[in-house]
């Protein structure tokens, strides 16, 4: 006990993650209780999110990545001390000194001291303009620097460097990175995952330099970065270098104390996590576990948190190893490693698949007797949570198929339910299946948000909340209890079935639908943000047949509508709006690009070339887009919908007209389609193309629906995706005739419309429909139900009443008294919308948040 009272004194050095995860380990224990905690934390805020730091750049505020729950501190008597590090450590008294000169005696001494970002000893690197990617305070330093720069440097290829290239290039930074070994990631993926990832990178507009190290950092006159000199000879221009080479333990407290360090860093504990004093613990990144690693992730930290706060509560537990597993979302691209991802077994071997094209690369580690060992998958993790939960364990099928992606061979995905009960589904918390089970049979648990906070399951990463999901439903529909699924509190019937009932009873208001079909509690309401952009898409693809207006902001559709459809346009970062004018199958005369280029000098708009073979044109105020498109119109041009969940594209090779290799007219037909389908509302965005040979240059196969020419016609694929979930389209019928074609895609796109999920894609309605797409063959190819005729007839209706929204926009005065900045002021601009030249160009002139000064910011923290 201490000499200063009889309660024993818990001191913590450290409120990072682990440490936080550590006081909420003795809470639920009791023993804040018992003790009397003091908690020393060098920062001048609580612990939060480090995993989510980079978010802070999307918007997230350092509150919205706090740990702490709001009264968490005062609620268990914890004392906590912002901005005061422990500076010394008395071994033999026993006592801890802060930076503050706060002197505290302690019964246990528990050092959650986190790591350090390494920066390697080059010339330079302590310039102005050099930074580490760490804190908050980190970013803060880094967004106010990058104000002034335009070319930005980041050493380190890994995890943490990828975040700081994707927070350079949110910026405005032109973008490198800097990574010494041959590819990136080199801890967590392969050579094949390597390439996959740095293709998609290098796609995505930086530049990567592996294979090279950082030889000096130079600067100009004034002390400020101006370039680096790299290993292999050359030179990088840059006005800023962010250091993410890695991290070391932070360990010099425990040195100063006499504590027993490892030969490379790290304090030495043992399977309880104590150090070589008996009286401290070390957990977290600081300390290097009993089998001999330094764990770098939060998942190994929070275990040992937790076997620290069990010791001191009596209890024997012990820390011995952990799952270094890894799931990340980097620049956009999921990246994925579990188990022995390296294949470092014995007799193991790789089943692996590779889409160069597609940017996805994965690989399955097998042993010799087809237990799963491991793996690594990058462009495509949808099935990581379900892998790995079977990562030592023979799963119920083959690896071949679990590799192939949907639409290439593969079957139905293996879902969470074929998992044993002894799996882990949440390796941040070490929660099993079983233990997510008996959330729901014994503790009575019904939703996600419940069985979070009974079980801790995906309150650290995130990763597997979508298959916690999955099994609670599961687990609830086999208890028998019926699972709630209805479109969204105002509706308790899913969309499929409101799309029935407008069809059905010709419903043309949302008000009517909710008054007469709503839950009870919602009736005479004014619905959800879930429900009343689902219904207004159902009215608009329904509206030829129904007899209500097709136009989405005619009276109460325009309520319904989701941001970008309230100006038929799509609203930018610096709240400018997008033109998209429709250049079907990507075919355009010369005047009609020299009106794109008019327009756009004369708006002063920046131009690009988009993947869909159209020209965005952004940059436009909301009051000058009736202007610019009262000019594209007069040209000829129609709304390319790219704002609506409507058909967006149809792209197309120049087929046989021109290329040697064509074996029909692909741009012909790419024109009709587009044509036929363009304003076509759904439950999600539609694209397509059609390719004039099998050598597919307009990527058919990678679309909702595609075309691919053969000698004897068409054949047609369905339910392809080349977004963030890539998936090769389905073969649906093959050599068809061009009404055979078009009646088909008739079918498919009116059946899709009918029967998918609100925001619910072709690919995923695909695999998710019943039957898959042996059944929407049967239904679209061979009229199994009997309903083709209807579909065609619903498509035909949309045919005919076909109308171009912003022609019917510039008809009416009426419908354009919307389009300004303010209701009260309709003839000023938005003062707030500026733009700065960036090659040759306009880029918007904002900064990506708004900052608090730092004053406040620490004033907010500490309350």
């Amino acid at each position: 006990m201490s000499a200063m009272s009889t309660t024993p004194t818990i001191v913590v050095v450290g409120h990072g993650m682990v440490g936080q995860r550590f006081l909420e380990a003795l809470a639920e224990r009791g023993v804040t209780g018992r003790a009397r905690i003091v908690v020393l934390c060098e920062e001048p805020r609580p612990a939060y999110d480090r995993v989510r730091l980079t978010s802070y750049f999307s918007g997230n505020t350092p509150d919205d990545l706090s740990m702490v729950e709001d009264g968490f501190m005062e609620k268990h008597g914890i004392e906590l001390h912002l901005d005061d590090p422990a500076e010394t450590v008395d071994t033999a008294a026993r006592i801890v000194t802060s930076r503050a000169g706060r002197t505290i005696a302690y019964d246990t001494l528990v050092l959650a001291t986190g790591s350090y970002p390494f920066v390697p000893p080059v010339p330079g690197k302590d310039a102005e303009g050099c930074f580490v990617y760490r804190t908050i305070e980190d970013l803060l330093a880094i967004e106010e620097y990058a104000k002034t720069a335009r070319v930005g440097a980041v050493v380190g290829g890994g995890l943490l460097g990828l975040e700081a290239a994707g927070a350079l290039k949110g910026l405005g930074l032109e973008t490198h990175i800097v990574e010494f070994a041959p590819r990136l990631m080199p801890v967590q993926v392969d050579e094949g995952g390597g390439a996959a990832l740095l293709r998609t990178i290098e796609n995505m507009g930086l530049s990567v330099h592996t294979g090279v190290g950082t030889q000096e950092v130079t600067a100009d006159e004034n002390g400020a970065v101006n370039g680096m000199a790299l290993s292999d000879g050359s030179a990088l221009a840059t006005d800023l270098v962010v250091f993410s080479a890695g991290v070391r333990p932070r360990d010099q407290l425990a040195r100063d104390a006499g504590l027993a360090v490892g030969q490379r860093g790290g304090i030495i504990v043992d399977e309880q996590c104590r150090t070589s004093d008996p009286a401290v613990f070390a957990i977290g990144e600081c300390a290097l576990a009993a089998d001999g690693r330094v764990y770098g992730l939060v998942a190994p930290g929070y275990e040992m948190a937790e076997a620290a706060a069990a010791a001191l509560d009596g209890e024997v537990s012990s820390f011995t190893g952990a799952d270094t597993s890894t799931k990340l979302k980097l620049l956009g691209v999921d990246v994925a490693s579990f188990g022995d991802a390296h294949g470092a077994a014995d007799g193991c071997l790789d089943v692996v698949y590779s889409d160069s094209r597609a940017g996805v690369y994965k690989k399955l580690v097998v042993g010799p007797g087809g237990e799963l060992l491991g793996g690594i998958l990058v462009g495509d993790a949808e099935s990581y949570g379900t892998l790995r939960a079977f990562t030592g364990s023979v799963p119920p099928m083959s690896p071949e198929q679990l590799v192939l992606p949907a639409g290439a061979g593969a079957p139905v995905a293996l879902g969470p339910s074929a998992l044993p009960d002894e799996a882990v589904v949440c390796s941040c918390h070490n929660v099993t299946k079983g233990t997510i089970r008996g959330a729901v049979t014994e503790h009575s648990c019904t939703t996600v948000p419940e069985v979070k906070k009974c079980t801790k399951a995906g309150t650290g990463c995130g990763s597997c909340v979508k298959v916690l999901g999955q099994l609670v439903n599961a687990e609830l529909e086999a208890s028998g209890v019926e699972v709630d699924k209805g479109l969204c509190g105002c509706f308790g019937q899913t969309r499929q079935e409101l799309y029935e009932i407008v069809r059905a009873l010709r419903l043309t208001s949302y008000q009517q639908l909710l008054d007469s079909h709503g839950r009870e509690a919602a009736r005479g309401g004014n619905g959800c943000e879930i429900c009343k952009p689902t219904v207004g898409s159902i009215i608009a693809s329904l509206a030829p047949t129904i007899g209500a207006s097709g136009y989405v902001l005619e009276g109460e559709q325009a309520a319904l509508q989701d941001t970008n459809d309230h100006h038929l346009a799509n609203l930018q970062k610096n709240g400018s709006y997008s033109i998209v004018p429709r250049i079907p199958g990507g075919e355009i005369t010369p005047e009609k690009l020299i009106v794109i280029g008019e327009v756009a000098r004369d708006f002063g708009l920046y131009t690009k070339i988009t993947g869909g073979q159209r020209i965005d044109m952004f940059g436009a105020r909301v009051d000058q887009l009736p202007q610019i498109w009262a000019r594209l119109v007069d040209a000829g041009f129609e709304s390319g919908h790219a704002y609506g969940k409507a058909l967006r594209t149809v792209k197309s090779c120049v087929g046989q007209t021109w290329c040697r290799y064509g074996v029909q007219d692909s741009v012909r037909m790419a024109i009709d389609l587009e044509l036929r389908y363009r304003g076509l509302r759904s439950p999600h965005k539609l694209k397509s193309a059609v390719s004039g040979c099998q050598r597919e240059c307009a990527e058919a196969q990678s679309k909702d629906f595609g075309v691919i020419a053969t000698a004897n016609g068409w054949n047609l694929y369905v339910g392809g995706n080349g977004g963030a979930t890539p998936r090769h389209a389905d073969l649906l019928a093959q050599d068809l005739s061009d009404a055979e074609l078009v009646r088909l895609i008739d079918r498919f796109l009116m059946f899709y419309i009918r029967t998918a999920d609100r925001l619910e894609r072709t690919s995923t309605w695909l695999e998710r429909i019943e039957g898959g797409l042996e059944h929407v063959r049967d239904v679209v190819v061979h009229d199994s139900l009997g309903i083709c005729a209807e579909l065609e007839s619903l498509m035909a209706d949309h045919v005919a009443g076909y109308r171009d929204e912003w022609a019917e926009t510039l008809n009416d005065p009426e419908r354009l008294l919307r389009f300004v900045s303010f209701v009260n002021a309709p003839d000023t601009p938005d003062p707030t919308v500026k733009f700065v030249p960036e090659r040759d160009q306009v880029k918007p002139d904002l900064p990506l948040l708004s900052i608090r000064p730092l004053e406040d910011a620490l004033e907010g923290a500490a309350r």
